[in-house]
């Protein structure tokens, strides 16, 4: 009998093994992976020192004081802003759409807020708000809906936008001024020796002891406590039915070039490309190389899950499995972070996740 085990050594198990940890309290984290780090997992390319990240890139950005204070215990972190383009009609325009984005895509001269606010407007289709492409239709209009949203969106997710629910295409930040910055948070920064070390000084700790290749067995992984991270329906047996995700897979190839593309992504919108997006990852470092390793993304039903799907189905099931998962807490059985809680989190909300949690169970 384990005192607590922790399964998943991703972000959110980690946060809240540390967090238990200088409790005094003796924490096992098992991982089915060889890996610390879950999807955040990245290392340095031989061939060209670059920095790779295995399953997608990852900039961290955050508003949480308790999450920037708790984060900055583990790793000195790089200013960093994430600015995206997408590639439309053989242009590079910027991502959220912006003031540049419409000029350059439509030819025009837009200068002031006001003139961009009274494009928008004359452009904006609004109506009764039911999926994503009625949410797309009422923040940019149609023409921009189909040129940068409704094939990209089909791409990502194997579905069209009015097959999903609205807070897809709600996420999106349209702007009225020249701002290319991406993200908006307060704090916004890479850490400096990289994810997987960061993940690892979480972990680091005389309390904590870290299990790799150790795949979950609920005969074997009796605890006195016992908190989830992986999939809330693989644990319950898809009693329920199992819960949809998306996954991504992708092609890495090497270029003898020193500035292959002009930022770090470059989403893909239209189907004459197979991938959504590309990710140039020198960039994120500014790695002095006289290659570029440049990752095409793919979005796929199989392989790892990353994204659950945002639908009134899924939405309705995991209702019967969060339910299902509240009468466990009682046994000392707790869920938390993105496959147990079967949420879209960014890094951040991962691990405001885990210390919620542990404000909660914490004795």
């Amino acid at each position: 009998m384990f005192s607590t085990i922790i399964v998943g050594a991703g972000l959110s198990g980690a946060t809240i093994a540390r967090k238990l940890a200088e409790d005094g309290n003796k924490v096992t984290v098992i991982d089915k992976r060889d890996h610390l780090g879950g999807n955040v997992y990245d290392y340095i390319d031989k061939e060209t020192g670059i920095r790779l990240s295995k399953y997608g890139a990852h900039i961290f950005h955050t508003n949480y004081e308790n999450v920037w204070e708790f984060v900055n215990r583990f790793s000195k972190w790089l200013p960093y802003e994430h600015k995206v383009l997408s590639y439309v009609n053989n242009k590079f325009v910027p991502v959220p759409v912006n003031i540049t984005t419409v000029n350059k895509l439509f030819n025009l001269s837009i200068k002031t807020k006001a003139e961009m606010d009274n494009w928008l407007q004359n452009n904006q289709i609004i109506s009764k708000i039911n999926n994503s492409k009625d949410s797309a239709l009422a923040r940019v209009g149609k023409d921009l809906y189909k040129l940068m949203f409704e094939n990209y969106t089909k791409k990502q997710w194997d579905l069209f936008p009015e097959q999903l629910e609205p807070s897809v295409l709600q996420r999106i930040p349209v702007r009225n001024n020249f701002n290319e910055r991406y993200f908006s948070d307060k704090y916004e920064a890479l850490p400096v020796d990289g994810y997987t070390v960061f993940v690892k000084n979480i972990l680091n700790h005389k309390n904590i002891t870290l299990k790799l290749y150790k795949p979950y067995n609920k005969k074997k992984h009796k605890a006195d406590k016992l908190i989830f991270t992986g999939k809330i329906d693989s644990f319950f047996s898809n009693k329920y039915g199992k819960l949809q995700y998306r996954s991504l897979y992708f092609k890495y190839n090497t270029y003898k070039i020193k500035n292959y593309q002009p930022t770090a992504v470059v989403n893909y919108p239209s189907l004459e490309y197979p991938y959504t997006r590309k990710i140039d990852y020198k960039k994120f470092y500014n790695t002095e190389s006289n290659y570029s390793v440049i990752a095409e993304e793919f979005s796929t039903n199989k392989g790892e899950e990353y994204y659950p799907i945002p639908n009134t189905k899924n939405r309705q099931t995991y209702l019967l499995y969060q339910q299902e998962a509240k009468k466990y807490e009682k046994h000392d059985i707790f869920f938390v972070g993105r496959l147990a809680e079967y949420k879209y989190f960014n890094m951040d909300q991962a691990i405001y996740s885990a210390l919620k949690l542990y404000e909660q169970i914490k004795k």
